[in-house]
């Protein structure tokens, strides 16, 4: 097996092959990190590499499984971490020069449980200044690209989990989404990116953007971010909007489909505009669902969609206002766009907010209301494939000030709502950019999006095919 072969392979592979000797985590280790030095210069997916640590903790682990005493499910395995989430003792900066060299205290939970499972953290992956934007533009890191077109966006805000995942960096990466963020870069980058329900993965912080952020995997592999939810969720003390359910136990249980599900497809949610070819290949991989499935795929046009534009461009800036002080100091320093989007929110009322969070909870509503219909919603993950990566939208699209959001209308309706939703490979354009279909599921439904996620995996394989 060569060392390129060792960065591609899933963490479900690696605990078995760990586990019969057939591979070390120190190999594993070196080869990893061997391929983010030679690569990294040109993709841009790290803010830190804790390179000299990842061996360390290597080695011990190879140690553990010599005296067969593995510590959890992720013993040895390479996990990133993305620069939003607290890790103790490692620079966790946001992506803001606001933050620059800020060293936590603490881990967050999901970071404990990564660790207490055996996960060796090897570093910290690039954002959009506090993961305000869906493409990974940093003005305290620069331009995160996708793996397979160096130039273009790798999405975002978790643009360099998505583009580890891509790029062979490791098996397993830690993304957050509040408008899109794990499933976004999912689709830019050719890779499996899952949003679970809100709570369903404990947040610290706990964020002030009224339940919409949410913690999930960006992986090569449905059965690793199956593996990798179920140790990160589950309730915590520190985050009261947490489930109180435990997880289902979603590796066992992710080949038991539900049989001849009812599934919808929309192509536009009655309002996006869409690039005809990522149309395309978004349909065909509905149709190739349905039909490995043996159910009905049908048309729909979402009622609840034509609401989503107005809610979204309102509560993205009243949100992001929380950062205003920050511009008396730090204004030259950040992201132009993101300060125009602070100054739109600074101007919102209290009374504006509490009437459009009214009619947000409606929208919500109807949301769960389409559902009592339908099992799962499909559509295309983006309306786009990957653009210049300086941009805020593709070349042709309006042009504004802050407002990202055009070629994003499928992602953020299930962040307002809590479903869970993923993005799985679907195809490549004719310049070979991979884009993504979105699963979407009821609310709860965790093991359902997977184990629709892992049907689709297994009629369309996408996972050998490599950038570079």
């Amino acid at each position: 097996m060569t060392d390129e072969d060792l960065c591609f392979l899933p963490a479900t592979e690696l605990a078995r092959l760990y586990r019969a000797g057939t591979i070390s985590p120190r190999e594993v280790m070196a080869a990893v990190l061997a391929r983010i030095a030679a690569h990294d210069r040109e993709v841009n997916a790290f803010v830190t590499v804790l390179g000299d640590q990842a061996m360390a903790e290597a080695e011990a682990a190879e140690q553990r499984f010599a005296a067969g005493n593995p510590r959890g499910p992720l013993e040895g395995v390479p996990v990133t971490v993305k620069d939003l989430t607290l890790t103790r003792g490692v620079a966790t900066q946001y992506g803001s020069p606001t933050r620059r060299g800020f060293i936590p205290d603490l881990d967050a939970p999901i970071v404990t449980r990564l660790r207490e499972a055996g996960a060796i953290i090897i570093g910290k992956t690039t954002t959009p200044e506090f993961g305000w934007i869906g493409t990974g533009r940093s003005p305290l890191t620069g331009l995160t690209h996708t793996p397979w077109r160096i130039g273009l966006t790798a999405g975002g805000s978790s643009a360099g989990a998505g583009a580890a995942a891509a790029a062979g960096f490791g098996a397993l990466h830690q993304g957050s989404d509040a408008a899109g963020s794990v499933r976004l870069p999912a689709h830019f980058c050719g890779v499996y990116g899952l949003k679970p329900s809100y709570g369903r993965v404990p947040i610290h912080p706990v964020s002030n953007t009224d339940y919409t952020s949410h913690l999930g995997p960006l992986t090569r592999s449905v059965a690793d971010a199956a593996l990798m939810l179920a140790v990160m969720a589950g309730p915590h003390d520190w985050d009261h909007t947490s489930l109180e359910a435990p997880p289902a136990d979603y590796p066992a249980l992710l080949d038991q489909v539900l049989p001849r599900p009812r599934l919808a497809y929309s192509a536009d949610f009655g309002h996006a505009r869409v690039d005809p070819e990522v149309a395309a290949l978004a349909r065909a991989a509905a149709e190739r669902l349905a039909t490995a499935l043996g159910a009905e795929l049908h048309d729909v046009t979402p009622p609840f969609g034509p609401a989503g534009p107005e809610l979204i461009r309102f509560f993205w800036p009243a949100h992001w206002a929380v950062h205003a002080p920050k511009l008396d100091q730090w204004r030259a320093e950040m992201d132009p766009g993101f300060v125009a989007c602070i100054e739109e929110g600074r101007s919102i009322t209290m009374d504006r907010y509490q009437i459009m969070r009214e009619r947000k909870y409606a929208y919500i509503r109807d949301i769960n209301l389409f559902f009592a219909d339908w099992d799962f919603l499909l559509s295309p993950a983006a309306s786009v494939a990957a653009f210049p990566s300086e941009r805020l939208a593709p070349e042709g699209w309006a042009e504004h000030s802050w407002d990202w959001l055009a070629w994003a209308e499928f992602s953020y309706p299930f962040d307002l709502s809590g479903n869970p939703a993923a993005s799985i490979p679907a195809g490549f354009t004719k310049d070979g950019l991979p884009i993504g279909l979105q699963i979407t599921g009821r609310r709860f439904d965790d093991l359902g999006v997977l184990q629709l996620s892992r049907a689709f995996e297994r009629a369309a394989p996408w996972a050998a095919r490599r950038p570079f």
